[in-house]
């Protein structure tokens, strides 16, 4: 058995990997596919990729290409989402702040530095033309840290997945105010460039047993009542959110990953170009 390990967000994107670990899919390509749930998202676990706690990470494209373009030595494998990620830009439900408009120059609760929470922030003010170099943050690791600093006001809004923010604007805690979907696809596969030297037939593997259970993902019979009860959603907001999401099994191209990088550079969130050999690594 080889030992590979894993990264991701526990959020509903992730479950296909789940079921085929339950499943012992990557077992029977002799891999012992072990999974971590990174709460903190993309800042963490790019680096956990930098420090070999994880050999993938299943991450947010703005951050890795951004991390890769910064360093990190590791490569983007395939699309996992291709569909962007719809971000809601939620404020404290009792705030007297009403439309985008209010959340200029307000400071924005992130998980941490480099996380598409912070990065999406750039994307938001740039779509709404506020001055990007005005905006402040405060770090707050998790959604929980969100919840205290918006509830205690050390911050103003914050930006996460909106299907899985949900259930707190249910309950009263937050209120979102607009949605800021990701201008490209929402995830991707990155590992680690040691491992891929060493284990490309087990990462090709890897590969290959999480594409066909997400080509299949959404027949699953009743895998929206599933994924309701595991993530505490309402049956209607699974099926909507599955509508909208559609995974990949096709490596990021040429075309999308320079379309990515001119972006990031527009906004000023990479101050230097990586090439797509240097980032991307097609098996």
């Amino acid at each position: 058995m080889k030992t590979i390990k894993i990264a991701g967000v526990p959020e509903h994107f992730n479950l296909p990997w789940h079921l085929c670990i339950e499943n012992g899919e990557f077992e029977n390509d002799g891999i012992d596919l072990q999974w971590t749930d990174v709460p903190e998202g993309t800042g963490k676990m790019c680096q956990m990729l930098r420090d070999g706690e994880t050999d993938i990470a299943v991450i947010l494209t703005e951050g890795i290409v951004k991390d890769i373009a910064a360093g990190n030595p590791s490569k983007i494998v395939q699309v996992y989402v291709q569909s962007p990620l719809i971000w809601g830009i939620h404020v404290a439900a009792k705030s007297d702040y009403k439309t985008i408009g209010d959340l200029e120059n307000k400071k924005v609760a992130i998980s941490r530095l480099g996380s598409g929470s912070q990065l999406m922030a750039y994307v938001n003010a740039n779509n709404q033309d506020w001055k990007t170099n005005n905006l402040e943050f405060e770090i707050v690791n998790t959604i929980d840290g969100a919840v205290e600093a918006l509830t205690n006001k050390t911050a103003d809004y914050f930006m996460w997945e909106r299907f899985m923010t949900k259930p707190l604007v249910d309950k009263g805690v937050f209120r979102r105010i607009t949605d800021c979907p990701t201008p490209w696809p929402s995830f991707v596969i990155a590992v680690r460039d040691e491992v891929l030297k060493k284990n490309p037939k087990a990462i090709a593997s890897i590969l290959e047993v999480i594409n066909a259970t997400t080509e299949d993902f959404k027949s699953i019979p009743s895998i929206d009542r599933t994924l309701a009860e595991l993530f505490e959603q309402k049956v209607e907001d699974i099926q909507e959110w599955l509508k909208l999401t559609q995974w990949s099994q096709k490596p990021l191209n040429e075309k999308t990953f320079n379309k990515i990088q001119n972006q990031l550079f527009e906004l000023s969130i990479i101050d230097k170009k990586g090439t797509f050999v240097e980032t991307v690594k097609v098996l």
